[in-house]
């Protein structure tokens, strides 16, 4: 076993078993879970899959969440400092700024590189899932609880005319690469969407232009270009479960934006928008500045005598 199969083993032990184990539960539900129906099964543990693997990734998530907003409070406090040693390219000078960079994002608990923890967590576990699917590609039995004849089973499985096993490189006919081919967009576009929507609803506008906000405009086009290149060596079932996972990561980050979005960002105002209308702003929140009226006096106006009438009119 080389290093690599060493450290993904404990990972492809607990994906079969999670596997295997949704298999087992729908098995009981469909009436032919190795024959025509191995398919649906096969789709519907590999969503399972996704599920608990996605809901175990909920603390980093929101962990995520609170960093990308601390970096987003820090950048005025960035771009002072970016300034303060702009120019400078000496040794001692290039020293000073970092120490005073990471002192800076220790102080604030902020992480660059917070927006792509969930996916770099993620890489192992999908790893971990190609091998133990390219394993039963080819029938063989994986680490654990993926047996030979549920190698076949899976080896053989077909969903819409498609096998889980192929890839757009290795399709039998030209409608399996085509149905392939509709994957690697679609999953492509999920990840591009679920990106820029945090881009375009939930950023402060005062922090468009920083450095972190241009590196993440970067990641935003690298990642897609990524998958879709990568994307059509990936079998179908891999495909399945990188799309179940986009759309939950949508779905997430929708309800997130909605109800905790970051201060000052268009989702912000939305949000006290919504809830000016129900009548449930915060007092703080609901303060506007509003141009006051001059008061009008209740007080009688007292008649004028004619001695002070003449004085006026002279």
């Amino acid at each position: 076993m080389d290093i690599i199969g060493a450290i993904l083993w404990p990972i492809k032990w607990a994906i079969e078993l999670i596997l295997v184990s949704f298999h087992s539960l729908f098995s009981l539900i469909f009436s032919d879970p190795l024959g025509a129906n191995a398919g649906a099964v096969w789709v519907l543990s590999i969503v399972g899959l996704v599920l608990v693997v996605r809901a175990a990734l909920i603390p980093v998530f929101v962990k995520q969440i609170k960093s990308q907003r601390n970096m987003i409070v820090m950048q005025p406090e960035l771009a002072k400092l970016q300034k303060k040693y702009k120019g400078k390219t000496d040794r001692e000078s290039r020293e000073k700024f970092a120490a005073e960079q990471m002192a800076l994002y220790k102080k604030t608990g902020s992480n660059p590189l917070s927006s792509c923890l969930p996916l770099l967590l993620q890489m192992p576990i999908f790893g971990g899932l190609f091998l133990t699917l390219n394993d039963a590609q080819y029938k063989k039995a994986g680490v654990a609880f993926m047996t030979e004849d549920l190698a076949v089973s899976f080896s053989d499985a077909t969903l819409f005319g498609a096998k889980l096993s192929e890839t757009f490189l290795t399709a039998s006919n030209t409608a399996v690469q085509i149905m392939a081919a509709v994957m690697v967009v679609v999953m492509t576009g999920t990840q591009f969407i679920t990106q820029r929507q945090i881009m375009a609803k939930n950023q402060n506008p005062d922090v468009q232009n920083s450095q972190y906000m241009q590196t993440q405009k970067i990641l935003l086009y690298v990642f897609p270009v990524i998958f879709m290149i990568s994307g059509v060596s990936f079998p179908l079932a891999v495909m399945y479960y990188w799309l179940t996972s986009n759309f939950w990561t949508m779905g997430q980050q929708y309800l997130v934006i909605r109800n905790m979005p970051t201060p000052g960002s268009p989702a912000a105002r939305e949000r006290d928008e919504r809830l000016a209308k129900k009548g449930k702003l915060p007092q703080k929140a609901a303060e506007t500045v509003v141009e006051e009226e001059p008061p009008v006096s209740t007080q009688r106006t007292q008649p004028e005598g004619k001695k002070r009438a003449k004085k006026k009119k002279k």
